[in-house]
This record gives structure tokens, C-alpha cells and sequence, in this order.
């Protein structure tokens, strides 16, 4: 006699469909045997399962139970399989009403030894691939149960153990299932507010720019400048995020294990900071079985690197391919897999090792050759795709004792919303969210400028000696000035302001 269940295993950031099968007989008695690639935690499931059955009051099979878990090529990891290799083996020593049909169900969970269920990470995906192929009904443990019920077409049955799942199985004691919950988007919390940044006004002004257009940007200054406390208040200022936005991160944060206690659903933009000790494989993802990095958990939110010269040239190098195309693709002995790392890049740097050269109030200690090996760190390449580099001096005295406050983020954020309302018509027909997503053929078609602005920048890159990619990305950062002012042509004032961002020729 031989069942068959359904769960689901997480590749990526997806899931595919995974046949429990079960058989009993044809072997040594009490022996139990698991095929179909499981790594050591799916082969250790047996003797959860078996004591997980015993202990609530169940049958378990006395002869040999043979459990496949099919397609037979695709590698299974993680407890989640516990839950629907007792389902199987329940199926084949229970009866269950007639026209009980399995093939419409999904079951996914962790197993203690008393039979109690156990979240686990990556429901969201697998609830989004159930749904896809037509699947009504999955059991869940309980605190997965929101989780899954992102996919509002499918009905989600919370479980806490194995027993009250055979009770609702048999029609003893049916189980609930869950009811939608709204989220609201509007109230998601924020780190900081940038009224209490004290002067930087110019610096405010970059980052206005940044979140209207998600464009990258590096600060520059000797320590205890603001540089931190302004990167911290760019959530503040950035538009609530979409629920199709959500989802995704939400489909992150859920494969990585990171998803908080009691949260269905990320609602707030992300906002990562590693430090700069921080490995390769963190910050842009891996492992044995590949898992999204420090970039990817940023995605559609805030990257922030601080001591950004400190972190390992490798290291940062490893942004470049992210930079560019918004992907990240990381290639393991386990397979080739492919994470969205749409981020704003936020960088702070000191000047020099001892941060202060150029500083007016103390004397910089370092050696040219201490400081020109300092800013080799950071290789051309990668300067070349950050958009705003921002210079934040010390500020006086009469600053910081001030009592005033400067504008808030929630004013602030009401301009960003109009520029991304503006760019979210121009792109409604494209693959693009922001002007700084935009391609080549794309800024050609949004980013006309004039005969005057166009003479402004042929001096420009015939001066700073601009590349092809610092000549388009000006053009976009233009755009993005344009459309804070609601400009639908870009100026030469636009251009001129998009110029002074660019780094300083030394």
C-alpha cells in the first residue's frame, strides 16, 4: 500500500512542487528509509517523525516504511519536510472520508518529538507556487499561517500538531481556516527624521535627489560630520512601498530565515548596514545552498556601507555586476541562482586614514602616499557607477547649538512621491520603476535636452574626462532633478546641478 502527499522545496527565491510518497513492506520490520537527494536534516526526519507520531497517540507502521520524495534530481534541504512525511505515513494507517482528496493539498512544517509543529523558513514561496498550479489548501504551522496567507487564493489551515490535523482529517474537530488581514503601508516605521539634522543642507538636498530617482550616493568627511545620522533618516523620506514590492521583500527576508516574529509581511523598506568586516559571500549571497546576501535583503530599500574605504577591495568589487543590472547572480556546486538586488547604495568615507584631510578645524597627519593608497581602495569602476558624491564638512558651533528645526521627512517625502508619481507614468509601459533603472535606449527616449545643455556637456566630458557610463548616468540624475520641479524637459540648470555631483578630478 502506498500514498502520496505534497509539499514543497525552496530553490532561490521560488519553489517547486515535491511528491511525498510512502510505502510500507518488503524489508527489515521497523526499518524506515528515505530516497529522492535529502540532505542529513530531511534524513534525520525519520526519527523525528516516529517519535513525533508515537507521542500523539497515533499508529505507526510495525514493518518497513520507504518514503520517496520525488523529482528525485532536485536536492531537499531543511526540516519542512517532517509534516508531510507523517501526513504520508498517516494516510496509509488511517481512513479518511470518502472522496478525501490529497491532491489538492499541501502540507509544509518542522515536527517536534511530541508532535508539535514548528515554523519554517520559506512559506511565502511556496504558497505562491502552490497557488500557481492550482493547488486549494495548505496546512501550515501556526505561526506561518499569515505568512502564507499573502496568496489570498488559497485557503490556509493553521496546524499545531499532528493530532489536531488527523481530528480535522477525520471530520472530528475541523481546524479554521484563516481570514485575510490588511496591511497598512502608510505607518511603517522609519529609523530617523532628518528636521533634527542640524545644517547639511546641500547634503539634505543629495539625498532628496537619491530617493526621488534611487540613485547611488558616497559621502565624504571627517568623523562625527553627520555622515551616519543623515544615511539613517533615508528610509524616512522614501515612498511607501507597493504590495507587489512587498512581496518580494517579504519572499527574501522569508528564504533567509530573517522574516520577524509576528510579521507576515514587510512593510517597511529595508534598511541594511554590515559592517565592514563583512565577507563577499554575506554581502552578496552563497553558501552550500545559495541564500540571498546583504544586497539582496536591501532590495527596493537602503544598502548602507559606512567606512566605506575599509571594507576589502574585493569585497566591493563584488558590487559591480548589482550596480549595473539590479540582479545578482551567484553561481555554486549546488546550482546557479539568481537574486533581485534593486538598492540604493548609501557610502560614507572618511577623506584619509586619520579622516582628516581637508579639514579646516584639525591638522591632517597623513603622508600623499597614505592617502592616495587610502582612496585606491575603492576602485574606478565602482566610484564611476555612484551618481551623487557629496563632500559633509564639520559643522560650526552655531549650528549644532541651534534650536530650530529643518524641514521634516514627511515634507520632504510629499516632493519624492510626486517625482516617483511622474516616473511611474513615464514607465508604465516598461520594465523600469525609477529613472536611475533606466537603459541607453531608454534615456536617448526620456532624456532629451537642448542645444544649450547639450554644449554644457560635451565641455563637461571633455574636461572631467566623463566615461559613456558617467555621460548617461548625469543624464538620468538630470531627469530626476527635472522631475522634483515637475520640469517634463530637462534644463541646463538640470544638467549643470546633475554635473556638480560627479567627483572631483585630482
Amino acid at each position: 500500500m502506498s500514498s502520496k502527499i505534497l509539499s514543497g522545496a525552496v530553490v532561490g527565491l521560488d519553489a517547486e512542487i515535491v511528491e511525498v510518497e510512502a510505502d510500507t513492506g518488503g524489508g527489515e520490520l521497523g526499518k524506515f528509509a528515505i530516497v529522492g537527494l535529502p540532505d542529513l536534516a530531511v534524513s534525520e526526519s525519520k526519527e523525528r517523525v516516529r517519535s513525533a507520531i508515537k507521542n500523539s497517540g497515533l499508529n505507526y507502521p510495525k514493518v518497513k516504511v520507504t518514503v520517496n520524495l520525488a523529482p528525485a534530481d532536485l536536492k531537499k534541504h531543511g526540516p519542512s519536510y517532517d509534516f508531510p512525511i507523517a501526513v504520508s505515513i498517516l494516510s496509509m494507517t488511517h481512513t479518511f472520508p470518502v472522496g478525501f482528496d490529497f491532491s489538492k493539498m499541501l502540507f509544509v512544517g518542522e515536527l517536534a518529538l511530541s508532535g508539535d509543529l514548528r515554523p519554517v523558513n520559506g512559506i511565502l514561496p511556496i504558497a505562491i507556487k502552490a497557488g500557481k498550479v492550482g493547488i486549494k489548501t495548505i496546512f501550515v504551522p501556526r505561526d506561518n499561517a499569515s505568512e502564507a496567507k499573502l496568496v489570498k487564493e488559497l485557503e490556509v489551515i493553521p496546524v499545531s500538531n499532528l493530532r489536531e490535523l488527523v481530528s480535522h482529517l477525520l471530520e472530528e474537530d475541523r481546524l479554521t481556516p484563516l481570514a485575510e488581514s490588511d496591511f497598512d503601508f502608510a505607518n511603517a516605521s522609519t529609523l530617523s527624521d532628518m528636521a533634527h539634522i542640524r545644517g547639511q543642507e546641500h547634503v539634505k538636498r543629495a539625498m532628496e535627489i537619491s530617493a526621488a530617482g534611487a540613485h547611488n550616493m558616497l559621502m565624504s568627511g571627517p568623523p562625527g560630520s553627520g555622515k551616519t545620522l543623515i544615511a539613517r533618516t533615508m528610509p524616512s523620506i522614501l515612498p511607501n512601498l507597493t504590495l507587489e514590492e512587498a512581496l518580494e521583500i517579504t519572499k527574501i527576508y522569508s528564504v533567509s530565515g530573517e522574516l520577524p516574529n509576528d510579521t507576515a509581511l514587510i512593510t517597511a523598506r529595508p534598511f541594511r548596514a554590515p559592517h565592514h568586516t563583512a565577507s563577499g559571500v554575506a554581502l552578496v549571497g552563497g553558501g552550500a545552498w545559495p541564500r540571498p546576501g546583504e544586497i539582496s535583503m536591501a532590495h527596493r530599500g537602503v544598502l548602507f556601507l559606512d567606512e566605506f574605504g575599509e571594507f576589502p577591495r574585493q569585497v566591493l568589487e563584488n558590487l559591480r555586476q548589482p550596480l549595473e543590472d539590479g540582479i545578482i547572480n551567484v553561481s555554486r556546486a549546488a546550482g546557479n541562482l539568481t537574486f533581485p538586488a534593486k538598492f540604493i547604495l548609501i557610502a560614507a568615507m572618511n577623506p584619509c586614514p586619520c579622516g582628516f584631510s581637508g579639514d579646516q578645524e584639525r591638522n591632517c597627519v597623513c603622508s600623499p602616499i597614505q592617502i592616495i593608497n587610502y582612496k585606491k581602495r575603492i576602485s574606478g569602476p565602482i566610484l564611476d557607477r555612484i551618481d551623487l558624491h557629496i563632500e559633509v564638512p564639520r559643522l560650526k558651533f552655531e549650528k549644532l547649538s541651534g534650536e530650530s528645526l529643518g524641514e521634516s521627512s514627511c515634507d520632504i517625502k510629499v516632493r519624492i512621491e510626486k517625482a516617483r508619481a511622474i516616473q511611474h507614468e513615464r514607465f508604465k509601459n516598461t520594465p523600469f520603476i525609477t529613472n536611475s533603472e533606466m537603459n541607453s535606449e531608454a534615456v536617448k527616449k526620456y532624456c532629451e535636452v537642448d542645444e544649450p545643455s547639450k554644449q554644457l556637456l560635451r565641455t563637461a566630458v571633455d574636461q572631467l574626462h566623463l566615461s559613456a557610463r558617467a555621460y548617461f548616468r548625469i543624464l538620468k540624475l538630470a531627469r530626476t532633478i527635472a522631475d522634483l520641479v515637475g520640469e517634463t524637459k530637462i534644463l541646463t540648470p538640470h544638467i549643470a546641478e546633475a554635473l556638480q555631483y560627479r567627483p572631483k578630478v585630482e
